[in-house]
């Protein structure tokens, strides 16, 4: 989300927006766009009138930029947001949500208050997300349903979260009980190192090696081997939300098991 919001920055930062129009009916003409912001996965465009659009793209939603006059690539009616300026178009498609906020307002203090700190910055409290995930999460809550969990720390998304437990040698399934302290710092700490070096933009990276075998280590190599180990990598629908997980059995064995090979 850092990378969207430094693209539109750079694009739309005190340019004037002709019109807005948010679903189900709400409009507005002639705004500043002074300032667009990450807050978590939320994107926060600040606007001139006191304003502020908050759109969260979950996991269908896309930004998409047009000339004025260009045929869109999707269905107007999956719009959840548009944005024109005297040039171009700018829309959401398919977002989660879609809200104008007053910037500062209850509503924007409510949301900040229901989200754990945000990864992309440069210095986390590993202590304090350890707090937060050991007194708001049940104890037998997996893995990978902790690390999406936003009240603990901002900034995982699906991605994300198969790489982070592959490269701590953790198993998805793991309940967070069974995970000791340590570890989960461990967890927290490489998932922000990997989202910072992602915030210039361009295709996710969590694998650096120059060997052209790829940029991720698990997420969508389903049956491919491991770039670690060789033995073949799965994939199954794992959480509440039953989004794709991957993740190598030899690796991140179900049994507890440290590996510092890494």
């Amino acid at each position: 989300m850092h990378a969207l919001a430094r693209a539109l920055t750079q694009m739309l930062e005190h340019q004037t927006a002709v019109r807005i129009q948010m679903r189900p009916n709400t409009e507005l003409t002639d705004v500043v766009v002074e300032s667009v912001r990450a807050l978590g996965k939320h994107l926060m465009m600040d606007l001139s009138n006191g304003l502020t659009v908050r759109s969260h793209l979950g996991l269908y939603g896309s930004w998409h930029r047009y000339a004025k006059g260009e045929v869109w690539r999707k269905p107007r009616r999956q719009a959840g947001l548009v944005l024109e300026t005297d040039t171009t178009e700018f829309v959401c498609f398919n977002p989660r949500e879609v809200q104008l906020l007053s910037r500062g307002g209850i509503q924007e203090k409510n949301l900040l208050s229901r989200l754990g700190p945000d990864l992309a910055t440069a210095h986390i409290d590993l202590e304090a997300v350890v707090q937060r995930a050991r007194s708001l999460i049940d104890p037998d809550t997996s893995l990978v349903d902790l690390l999406l969990d936003q009240r603990i720390a901002a900034g995982i998304g699906n991605v994300y979260k198969s790489e982070i437990l592959f490269l701590s040698r953790l198993q998805p399934m793991r309940a967070l009980e069974s995970v000791d302290d340590e570890q989960l710092k461990d967890l927290y700490r490489t998932a922000s190192s990997l989202i910072r070096k992602n915030l210039r933009g361009g295709p996710r990276i969590t694998r650096f090696d120059c060997d052209g075998l790829g940029r991720l280590w698990v997420y969508g190599r389903d049956a491919q081997p491991c770039l670690h180990c060789g033995h073949a990598i799965r994939r199954q629908r794992a959480g509440r939300d039953q989004r794709s997980t991957y993740w190598c059995p030899r690796c991140q064995p179900e049994r507890p098991q440290r590996d510092s090979s890494r």
